[in-house]
């Protein structure tokens, strides 16, 4: 059985009022994860994503290259990654 690991993010560039949180929730169940994302005030998108390792690592590589179709993604970090003994969410929210 594969790893469950946590690990924050936040989005740089054109992801705001493109759908960015919806297309991102919407990759985050096809992927199985958990977890949660909102606009911030910054206009960066943040959230908090949660999984078996390799869907993780699947989930960060669709953050730095895909995002929504109209979105435009100059950055994105990733913080506080670390392996969980169980998922702390149910599902992939957006949070307002």
């Amino acid at each position: 059985m594969s790893r469950l690991v946590s690990v924050d993010y936040e989005v740089y560039g054109h992801v705001q009022g493109v759908f960015f949180r919806k297309y991102t929730q919407k990759e985050g169940c096809r992927l199985q994860l958990v977890g949660w994302v909102r606009n911030t005030n910054w206009d960066t998108v943040e959230g908090q994503i949660q999984g078996p390792k390799e869907a993780v690592e699947s989930m960060k590589d669709w953050l730095r290259t895909t995002g929504s179709p109209m979105s435009r993604i100059d950055k994105v970090t990733f913080a506080n990654g670390k392996e969980v003994p169980a998922l702390e969410f149910n599902s992939f929210t957006t949070r307002y």
